[in-house]
């Protein structure tokens, strides 16, 4: 039947076709599929009765696929379980094709964990026939799919053919319909050599060491060798002199007859001392042998360079880098600049051969095992790569650990940037940099392509919970994940420079993407009010790349793509910023730039660009800059900028001496100490919204109904940028959930994600409704039909358990939502996505620590409300910027605060006796609550202008003083735009004006 399993008869009776997808079925078979880059773009399958192919049955059915592909579409069969192709000759399919001329491109998924994660083999035909053909294509005639590689999918760049899942066909960018038939492996496979491998690719050595090479034998079907296998070795010729840098090597290595497969066999090369300064020498080695297969990329012994000024620790980063850039080649700057993604690489020995600086690791781009061993050995691989060109100019590896080493299994996630800018802690921030780059660096990871410091202005951006709000100020404030990440030997990237979270709603010409990627249309000022301030605090603290972003500034001239735009770069970062680190590319963005190709390399590279993220098109790319240098397009002094800036940070980061991850820290990944602080985060990011009759914290010991989508959901509290890019649902890591949590400190808890358990019984409901995974463009409103609504499911889950009993409705979402009425609601808390540790949510919920966290973004009453900001002329919001009720109590709080500022410095003890006035217990209610609020507002006034001049005072102290009027004007619940506006004020430094604005807007 279509779909099903068929094993695959062993060599001997292969000849026969074994058929893998026949379509004779009523509807498209099972693990058929259709894809593409948008809905338009994803074919339209159909099975269709159709004997016109030659030899078929009068009953014989096949698939039609209908398309109309933008960017990219195709469709696949993912088999349920593996297939064992190995003793076949090949792949082959009927089409029924137009004769339009297309190529299309076919993929077999070979071994992996499953379909997605597999490694691809392409080929591909043109659909040159009018009418029925067959397509037969051997195996051997395969090769690696170069421009994309599934993360977690094997690298070893062989088509093993022992457990394959399955194809896929990847239609033209064009319109048409192809009707396709029996897919099929056929004939009989040739012999298998027996393969040969050594236990490393390169073999760096230093002068007068003897080098150990051993080899190992594979056989095709694991067993033991039928014969003897003798296997002949020698050294080849390289850069290294015979004789006087190493004595030649030749033999022969036996393996007799019965060696079990995976014995290894070794020898020794001994190299010699020539007493000269001089750079890396290579030595390869040659292995051959009847009935075997050597190595596809031939290993090779490395003579370390030595002696040479640029590899002297002790000397100042400056004098390396002018020693280390005047011995490069053009070809081996422009290798500096290029940044490839570690599933594109042809072959590994691509790293050496392009002279590749940097590797990244894309969203979900991950080794086959994603552990943080794995991490390490997979990196330490590509360094060891680089060894093997004649500067040994050490790779800079980058990874989007947004949240946490969110990549990888295990490791600790932290809440997105939309929740840290909820909990208005800029110590704490740091603290999850700090423990980011602790986990990232230990799985050989230098650099961060974080912070994001964009300053989100439109709820329907797929990209806000990336930004910590919608306010500069507070962004500001939360760039000191900077230091945390720096201080700690990651290197971190300010983006997207500049104006990405200002996009107009409809101008994006990405996909069907409705917002991201858009257009900013703004003056010189209002960008520089707006967006600016982020990356000029990023510059003064010493960030070292700024990352454009794919968005266009129009200022009444017409869009211009940042990553064109010399006068925001060169001028305005480069120059006014006096940024001093490297302008890297974001995500194969300069194809985006009007113009061919050789254009958008000149562009990006002249407009400020210092390193390309290509990331797949790493030959055209480095081919293309080095042709625009060598025509005079692209000055050599812009080259050698871009390069200087870019070893500077590696000699920084001590990447020549340390290329290899650190694997001492490999236990902290993840770790209780990690995942505490990612704890506190969580908790500290919660906002309660409402709080009728007090009804939060919870008491420990209820009896609570729990209900909602994300209650029990670790994939859906991360959100995206988890384990893969766009994220999923599920127990896609380690972590708690909001409901473990729960059940950790509840009396009983019953669960009933869809509330249709019975409700009696219960003291209180807690519903955790909210969003499922996206990330950027592709969960930008109006999208697929994306809304800020909640699911019909999750709104009757509300109706149902708070129509029965008090409930809490938690809020887990990147961005506002509409919540429809919460009239018969007592509490409502924005839980944003917290991450991986579901007992931050629980801890306030149940009084272990008090609410503290306010809004980053103005919750909206409406859709047609957005976009709604802090400072707008009208201003109506459902709950304003800066709102946060909070449940310890005010007067303690003022307590701790004076306490605090009583340590300080003059003006400091200034303010901590000005607030004596204000805390004797008249001026108080029995619950902690100001009762005299002249009396303590006025101190609160006079306190707090003391302690904008004071040199002591911390951004904390000064919070919990405002905190304490911001409790009142949200219990007079007036004036949101003076409240909000109070906030900006706040996080600018304006005590004494926030605390004023708040004053007045009980008035």
């Amino acid at each position: 039947m279509a779909g099903s399993l068929i094993v695959a008869p062993p060599a001997a009776a292969a000849a026969e076709p074994l058929t893998v997808t026949d379509f004779e079925s009523d509807g498209v078979p099972d693990g058929v599929y259709a894809w593409g880059n948008d809905a338009a773009s994803t074919p339209a399958l159909t099975v269709e009765p159709d004997a016109t192919r030659p030899e078929a049955p009068a009953t014989n059915r096949v698939l039609t696929s209908v398309y109309d592909v933008s960017q990219w579409g195709g469709w696949s069969h993912d088999l349920a379980a593996t297939q064992d192709w190995s003793a076949y000759e090949g792949f082959s399919f009927w089409v029924n094709g137009t004769g339009s001329g297309q190529k299309i491109f076919f993929e077999l998924k070979d071994g992996g964990g499953g379909p997605g994660t597999s490694e691809l083999f392409e080929s591909s035909f043109t659909d040159d026939t009018a009418g029925w053909r067959q397509v037969k294509v051997p195996f051997e005639s395969f090769t690696r799919r170069a421009d994309y590689q599934p993360g977690g999918a094997p690298t070893d760049g062989e088509l093993d053919l022992v457990a394959m899942w399955g194809y896929g066909m990847r239609l033209p960018t064009a319109q048409g319909t192809l009707r396709w038939d029996e897919v099929q492996v056929y004939g009989t496979a040739p012999p298998r050599p027996v393969r040969l491998s050594t236990d490393r690719p390169v073999y760096p050595a230093d002068e007068k060491d003897r080098v150990r090479v051993s080899v190992t034998i594979t056989t095709a079907t694991g067993e033991p060798l039928p014969g003897d296998l003798a296997v002949d070795y020698r050294t080849g010729t390289g850069t290294a002199t015979p004789g006087d840098d190493y004595r030649p090597a030749q033999g022969t290595l036996t393996f007799p007859a019965g060696t079990a497969s995976g014995s290894a066999r070794s020898f020794t090369v001994e190299l010699g001392k020539d007493r000269r300064s001089e750079v890396a020498e290579t030595i390869p080695i040659e292995l051959s042998g009847t009935g075997t297969r050597p190595p596809a990329e031939p290993p090779v012994i490395v003579i370390n360079a030595h002696d040479l000024p640029y590899l002297n620790a002790r000397k100042p980063v400056k004098d390396r880098v002018s020693d280390l850039l005047g011995r490069m080649t053009l070809e081996e700057k422009v290798g500096q600049m290029t940044q490839a993604e570690r599933g594109a690489l042809a072959k590994q020995s691509d790293i050496a051969a392009y002279r590749l600086g940097s590797l990244l690791s894309g969203g979900g781009s991950s080794p086959a095992t994603n552990t943080p061993e794995g991490w390490a050995d997979m990196i330490d691989a590509f360094q060891l790569q680089a060894r093997q060109t004649r500067l040994q100019v050490p790779l800079i590896y980058g990874v989007d650990a947004v949240h946490g080493h969110n990549n990888v299994v295990g490791a600790t996630i932290f809440p997105h940037n939309v929740g840290l800018g909820a909990a208005r802690d800029p110590e704490l921030v740091e603290r999850t940099g700090k423990v980011t780059a602790r986990e990232v660096k230990a799985t050989g990871i230098p650099w961060n392509f974080a912070p994001c410091l964009c300053v989100s202005r439109d709820d329907r951006w797929g990209r806000a919970y990336e930004s910590f709000g919608e306010d500069p100020a507070l962004v500001t404030r939360m760039a000191t994940v900077i230091d945390g990440l720096q201080d700690n030997g990651v290197l971190a990237t300010a983006k997207h420079y500049v104006g990405d979270g200002g996009t107009a709603y409809g101008s994006s010409s990405t996909g069907d993407y409705t917002i991201d990627q858009g257009v900013t249309r703004t003056s010189r000022g209002e960008l520089t009010a707006l967006h600016l301030a982020p990356f000029a605090e990023a510059v003064e603290r010493g960030v070292a790349t700024v990352m454009p972003s794919f968005s266009s500034v129009d200022f009444g001239d017409g869009p211009l793509k940042m990553h064109a735009h010399d006068e925001l770069i060169n001028g305005m970062l480069k120059g006014r910023l006096g940024f001093k680190g490297f302008v890297v590319s974001d995500w194969q963005a300069i194809d985006q730039i009007p113009g061919d190709y050789p254009s958008d390399v000149r562009t990006s590279v002249n407009a400020g660009l210092d390193m390309i993220m290509v990331p797949y098109a790493y030959q055209e790319f480095t081919g293309a800059l080095k042709a625009e240098v060598e025509a005079g397009r692209v000055p050599m002094s812009r080259v050698d900028d871009a390069v200087a800036r870019i070893l500077t940070q590696k000699f920084r980061l001590g990447l020549f001496e340390r290329p290899y991850a650190d694997r001492s820290r490999l236990g902290d990944v993840g770790s209780a100490a990690h995942r505490a602080v990612a704890r506190t985060a969580a908790a500290k990011s919660q906002v309660l919204l409402k709080n009728e009759g007090g009804l939060l914290p919870l008491r420990r010991g209820a009896k609570v109904y729990v209900a909602g989508s994300n209650a029990d959901d670790i994939g859906n509290q991360s959100g995206g940028w988890t384990i893969s890019w766009q994220g999923s649902s599920g127990p896609i890591t380690t972590g708690t959930t909001i409901l473990q949590a729960v059940r950790s400190r509840a009396g009983s808890v019953t669960y009933s994600r869809d509330a249709s358990a019975g409700l009696a019984g219960h003291d209180v409901g807690v519903v955790v409704v909210g969003e499922t995974p996206y990330a950027e463009g592709q969960g930008d409103v109006g999208r697929a039909g994306r809304t800020l609504e909640l699911s019909p499911a999750d709104r009757a889950a509300v109706d149902r358990v708070c129509g029965a009993m008090k409930c809490a409705v938690l809020v887990v979402s990147g961005r506002p939502m509409l919540v429809g009425d919460l009239s018969g609601v007592e509490a409502v808390v924005a839980s944003w996505l917290p991450g991986t540790e579901g007992d931050g949510v629980a801890d306030p919920l149940f009084g272990a620590v008090p609410y503290t966290g306010r809004l980053p973004f103005t919750w909206f009453r409406s859709m047609e409300q957005l976009p709604i900001n802090v400072g707008d002329a009208a201003y109506d919001p459902l709950f304003p910027y800066g709102w946060g009720l909070r449940t310890d109590r005010a007067r303690d709080r003022l307590k701790a605060v004076q306490r605090e500022l009583a340590r300080g410095d003059a003006r400091s003890k200034a303010a901590a006796l000005l607030l004596t006035a204000a805390l004797p217990g008249r001026h108080w209610h029995a619950d902690g609550a100001v009762r005299d609020t002249r009396v303590v507002l006025g101190a609160l006034e006079a306190a707090a202008a003391l302690l904008e001049r004071s040199r002591s005072v911390s951004y904390a102290e000064a919070d919990a003083l405002v905190s304490v009027a911001r409790d009142v004007a949200q219990h007079a619940g007036k004036r949101p735009d003076l409240q909000a506006a109070a906030d900006h004020e706040l996080a600018a430094g304006a005590y004494r004006k926030a605390v004023d604005l708040l004053a007045r807007s009980i008035r």
